[in-house]
């Protein structure tokens, strides 16, 4: 026998049903999208292990239903179960039914990973309040998220698979404009948008200030009579042509502001 190689292959002991709904099926292996397949596992694991070993960020999932039952993320498999999973604000009657995700934040604020610079700047310009910088780990963010109550935006699908990240949201588009769209109707936040009265720098809020107040090129000072200064630090805006041009190229995607 000597030289013999065995090979035992390990089987999962037991098989689930799986079943991703819209856009949660882009964290998927085409194979598996959009339609109900097999997944197997060793144990009793939790709904949440297993829907976050398949790839889906905890942060995007809104209900899961066991075999036609709302269940907590602790909801343990046994096997031989279907399990449909949902994405956040999936449009359907959840009456009688307790989402998965912590409810909406009153007042929407969010902290943007380092590859949303310019969707940081936009949502700003809208006048959401938006941290970002552009070296932050992932350990801050993840901490400003949690102590600041803040949304945290990533493309990152490993910071929303952060057990201390209760509001995140995977951010699909790379267009920043598309995005800005998508966080806009994702969080139904269109009718909250207040244009040019946050620091596209630095997210301090703007203020009206005197024209005497400022210092401004003669050019601009001839043709402009209102004025804000960022709280923060100390950026002067003025109507330029620059806001006709925002509101033309915001309009090209649907957003009026």
């Amino acid at each position: 026998m000597s030289g013999l190689v065995v090979w035992v292959i390990m089987e999962a002991a037991s098989f689930c049903e799986f079943r991703f709904y819209e856009e949660l099926n882009d964290f998927l292996p085409r194979d598996q999208r959009k339609r109900t397949f097999r997944h197997g596992f060793d144990g009793t694991p939790s709904v949440k292990d297993r829907i976050e070993s398949l790839g889906v960020p905890h942060t995007e999932v809104d209900l899961v239903l066991v075999d036609g039952e709302p269940v907590g993320f602790d909801h343990l498999l046994h096997g031989g179960e279907r399990v449909a999973v949902y994405p956040v604000f999936e449009r359907f009657d959840l009456t009688g039914v307790s989402p998965l995700r912590p409810r909406p934040l009153r007042v929407p604020r969010f902290v943007a990973d380092v590859h949303l610079g310019r969707l940081a700047s936009l949502l700003r310009l809208l006048g959401f309040d938006c941290r970002y910088e552009n070296d932050g780990a992932d350990e801050a963010l993840v901490a400003v998220s949690v102590t600041e109550t803040r949304i945290l935006l990533t493309r990152d699908v490993g910071l929303l698979r952060r057990s201390a990240v209760t509001h995140g949201a995977f951010v699909h588009a790379t267009d920043p404009r598309l995005q800005l769209r998508e966080i806009l109707d994702r969080f139904d936040l269109r009718g909250r948008i207040a244009p040019f009265t946050r620091c596209a720098r630095c997210n301090g809020v703007l203020v009206p200030v005197d024209r005497a107040a400022v210092t401004v090129p003669d050019s601009v000072a001839e043709r402009h009579t209102r004025f804000t200064r960022c709280d923060g630090c100390g950026q002067v805006y003025w109507p330029g042509t620059h806001v006709a041009r925002l509101r033309r190229r915001l309009a090209e995607i649907g957003i009026g502001m």
